[in-house]
């Protein structure tokens, strides 16, 4: 069965711009990307967000592979990372959070077309990339930074439903 995926860890803030996030953490994303960047009529009181993200679309790498490359980047600023999830994210804003961190692994399954076009291996040189599993320096990280994990799964099968 054809897979594509990649894991990301992102920052998203409501209060601290995406560059901010850089220049407190000393370490360069690889993405940003700015939601709701104007205040529209429609929804006034929905602000905007500022997401930061350390990815890895390596192909042919499993996910716990990935989450290895996305992590050894940011484990160095594991202190500063959580220092800046405290102070971001005080008792008094649960209900808003000011930052909030994820690890996010997203994995769409029975993609032929479009994967054959990402230079993703053929059939008879693929391994099994079905399996993954966190290892305890990942959900030590996790645990020290706040930081929650989001699995995304999606059957590309045409006529499937997709689920997530």
């Amino acid at each position: 069965m054809p897979l594509r995926q990649y894991v990301y860890f992102a920052l998203s803030s409501r209060r601290i711009t995406a560059q901010e996030i850089t220049d407190l953490l000393g370490i360069e994303p690889d993405e940003t990307r700015v939601i709701n960047p104007r205040r529209l009529p429609a929804d006034p009181a929905k602000p905007f967000c500022q997401v930061w993200q350390v990815v890895c679309r390596g192909p042919g790498l499993h996910v716990d592979e990935q989450i290895a490359c996305v992590l050894g980047r940011l484990r160095p600023q594991t202190d500063r990372t959580a220092e800046l999830m405290k102070q971001f994210h005080s008792a008094e804003d649960e209900e808003e959070p000011g930052l909030e961190a994820r690890l996010e692994v997203v994995r769409y399954f029975n993609e032929d077309e479009q994967q054959q076009e990402a230079g993703q291996p053929q059939e008879r040189e693929k391994h099994n990339l079905f399996g993954w599993a966190l290892d305890r320096e990942a959900i030590e990280f996790l645990a020290a930074t706040g930081a929650y994990l989001d699995v995304d799964e999606y059957d590309m099968t045409p006529g499937a439903r997709t689920a997530g």
